[in-house]
């Protein structure tokens, strides 16, 4: 906009103008930017690192298993010098620990194929070709270590490549590891499938989906999460057809995701994230004088304390306090506003009025907030940043396969990524 366009304005639209400007920039915390790009504190304003005042200090927790224990005599008595011998009964005072990597360098087993001569007839007889001759020359670690870092650590190939030739003194080339990621990826196929089928199955489903790069295009990566499962999904599309073709035709009691388009009707009940709502209420609260935002923002504090004591409310204080946020919501929708951005959010609150309280209605089932998906789509976020994409639709949709076998074993506690990787290439 130059200076013309400016003098036509009319008075109205000047000084809308100017207060659109004035609003203060959207954060981490009144929108779904990340922290990263927040602006960092002045240093004169900013909070001292370190731990705070009368802090109780933590040390590191001993090994539960050690390789080697060596106990420490003493040998000589402090008081009279007397010699004192290692038979003495002894008593432990305290423990320590040293922890220390072993060389690391490959196992290399070499087979060789002999011919020996027949002593009753001549023949020259050739031993079969071994196993170990056939396919790749790279065992089932070795798959599960690429896998990983190229996964989970999201290094490129040639960051790979690197670890591989100076962590271990194996060099393999950029061909071959993306030979043997492909070999690995395969491994996963029949997991996958049965995370898949868990979801068609499932009540209640929860899906969100954020953009990745794939061979050089715009394309998004999906996430659908249940009770048993989470499934990733690449697609060169945001549109509902992702849904409908993962689901083949499944339809949940509930859903939750965000207020997107195509992730809205998939099945008989719906629930909006109110942490995605709660974003937008705290900057149209700190942009704006009106006191809407305010009011929205406590009626979301009670909505969130709600779902926070839904496992310890009895069902009759659960029903009475949906009730009563019901009646408070209608009061702030029957209330009029001169403000554009209250308005706006009035509005939003208004289009998911049927898909705020559904958790209240599944107590124990449904969450409040779409967090869970939002923490799974995070490490696609994250590779994204740090490799720009995927070179080919084949890459993008492994590594989604990848990531649906490992998250669904962490459903359970105590699991560990690169066991599950490990244990499942080698099957």
């Amino acid at each position: 906009m130059d200076r013309t366009d400016l003098q036509r304005l009319t008075k109205e639209e000047l000084i809308d103008l100017v207060l659109r400007i004035q609003r203060p920039e959207k954060t981490s915390r009144t929108s779904s930017k990340p922290p990263s790009s927040d602006r960092k504190a002045r240093r004169d304003r900013a909070k001292p690192g370190g731990a705070k005042a009368g802090h109780k200090g933590h040390s590191r927790a001993m090994s539960e298993d050690a390789d080697r224990i060596i106990d420490h005599h003493p040998d000589q008595c402090l008081c009279c010098r007397a010699s004192l011998s290692s038979d003495l009964a002894a008593e432990t005072v305290s423990e320590h620990d040293k922890i220390e990597l072993p060389a690391i360098r490959p196992l290399i087993e070499r087979h060789r194929r002999l011919a020996v001569r027949c002593p009753s007839c001549g023949t020259l007889v050739v031993a079969a070709v071994p196993d170990a001759a056939k396919g790749t020359p790279f065992g089932p670690r070795v798959h599960a270590v690429a896998t990983y870092l190229k996964t989970f650590q999201a290094l490129s190939y040639e960051r790979l490549q690197g670890a591989f030739a100076n962590l271990f003194g194996l060099n393999i080339s950029q061909g071959g590891l993306m030979n043997m990621l492909r070999r690995a990826q395969g491994a996963f196929a029949a997991e996958c499938d049965k995370a898949v089928a868990a979801l068609r199955r499932a009540k209640v489903i929860a899906s969100d989906e954020t953009g990745v790069r794939i061979e050089g295009s715009n394309a998004y990566h999906w996430v659908f999460r249940c009770a048993e499962a989470v499934v990733h999904q690449a697609a060169p599309t945001r549109g509902a057809v992702v849904v409908r073709t993962l689901m083949d035709g499944h339809r949940p009691d509930v859903w939750c995701s965000d207020r997107y388009a195509a992730q809205q009707g998939h099945a008989n009940a719906h629930q909006t994230c109110l942490a995605h709502l709660a974003r937008d209420v705290a900057y149209a609260d700190e942009a704006s004088e009106d006191m809407l935002p305010s009011r929205l923002k406590r009626w979301l504090q009670r909505a969130f304390a709600l779902a926070d004591g839904m496992e310890t409310f009895a069902a009759s204080t659960i029903a009475g306090k949906r009730r009563a946020l019901e009646r408070s919501l209608d009061d702030i929708f029957a209330t009029t506003t001169s403000c554009d951005l209250a308005r706006d959010i009035q509005n939003k609150f208004r289009r998911a009025r049927n898909q705020l309280l559904t958790f209240a209605q599944w107590p124990g089932m449904v969450d409040a907030t779409n967090n869970a998906c939002e923490r799974a789509l995070r490490p696609a976020v994250v590779q994204r940043k740090i490799t720009n994409g995927y070179r080919a639709m084949w890459a993008a949709q492994g590594e989604a396969d990848i990531r649906t076998v490992v998250d669904t074993a962490r459903l359970a506690p105590g699991t560990n990524p690169f066991k599950i990787i490990l244990q499942t290439v080698s099957a």
